[in-house]
């Protein structure tokens, strides 16, 4: 920490290099960054049925990252309001003070157009305007649109979380494909059943902060409900993927195996829901949390699946 005099003449420790960057970083949402990754790496594999270059590979996913970064810090610096009344994000640095609202916008605004000028310049520009086509969805019609005026707006808004499935593709064939398309599908049904159980186990926070997630305006019962039938859409198009990539035994395997669980949770929270369960017994961090798992096992799945090819017949 460094310490500086303030006009009338006292002294105040102003934040080292570090912790301003470990700020600015926060600001990015790095756990989310992770799980976009997820998809966008093991596409490359099916895209190219085989190993990408190991440059297309890395650049990118430094693309992707650039891209993600800029809606999540884009999306910090418009709900900074918001965040400021859940207790799950008031140590944010825009509510704490940490990072000033211009600071984060201009981060933001950098972050944003370095990804469309790297993704463009050093991948190709179809990667490039996928990605400006996420950041745009996830700043504008999700936060700004849907957030808070829908209880369906994780539905909608999700969408700009599938575009990283669209980006990888492209990276590696500059066009798009059905099976494509699907994988993107997977991720959009994935989306609901994913979010909601974060949303019931904080719908107090939602609550208080005037943001109309599903639980907080439905019955626990209801939104299991939708998490099952969400749930059983998600793990029949990932079936598809099949016959359409084609794809052989060891996606079969993991994607049936995977999803079977998916559902057997996604039930269970419901059954418990319809006892009349409520608070942490309801078990919605654990479908949450399981939710995570089926996506990278899933999208595991589609990368090893090309590499190690074997053929239903």
């Amino acid at each position: 920490m460094t310490t500086t005099e303030s006009p009338a003449g006292t002294s105040r420790q102003r934040p080292g290099w570090r912790r301003t960057l470990a700020n600015y970083v926060a600001l990015t949402k790095p756990r989310i960054i992770e799980l976009l990754l997820v998809t966008t790496f093991p596409v490359m594999f099916l895209a190219e049925r085989g190993v990408p270059p190991v440059w297309l590979i890395a650049t990118t996913l430094v693309g992707g990252t650039l891209a993600a970064a800029s809606a999540n810090v884009l999306n910090c610096y418009l709900d900074r309001d918001i965040d400021a009344r859940m207790h799950r994000t008031s140590n944010r640095p825009l509510v704490t003070g940490a990072i000033s609202p211009r600071a984060a916008l201009v981060f933001g605004a950098v972050l944003g157009v370095a990804a469309v000028l790297w993704l463009g310049l050093v991948v190709n520009w179809l990667s490039a305007w996928l990605a400006l086509g996420a950041i745009a969805l996830y700043v504008v019609f999700y936060t700004i649109l849907l957030k808070r005026r829908t209880s369906q707006n994780i539905v909608w808004g999700g969408v700009a979380g599938c575009m990283p499935v669209l980006i990888g593709w492209s990276a590696v064939t500059d066009s798009l494909s059905w099976a494509a398309v699907i994988l993107f599908l997977v991720v959009f049904f994935w989306t609901p059943p994913h979010y909601w159980p974060l949303s019931m186990r904080f719908k107090e926070d939602y609550a208080a902060a005037g943001v109309p997630m599903l639980p907080v305006v439905a019955k626990d019962v209801a939104v299991g409900r939708q998490v099952v039938a969400y749930t059983w859409v998600t793990v029949l198009i990932s079936l598809v993927l099949v016959p359409v990539a084609p794809m052989g035994w060891v996606y079969t395997v993991v994607a049936v195996v995977s999803g079977a669980l998916f559902l057997v949770e996604a039930h269970r929270l419901h059954a418990r829901a319809r006892d009349g369960v409520t608070g942490t017994a309801l078990g919605a961090m654990r479908l949450f949390h399981y939710s995570i798992s089926y996506l990278t096992l899933l999208f595991l799945g589609v990368a090893v699946d090309p590499l190690l090819f074997f053929p239903l017949r």
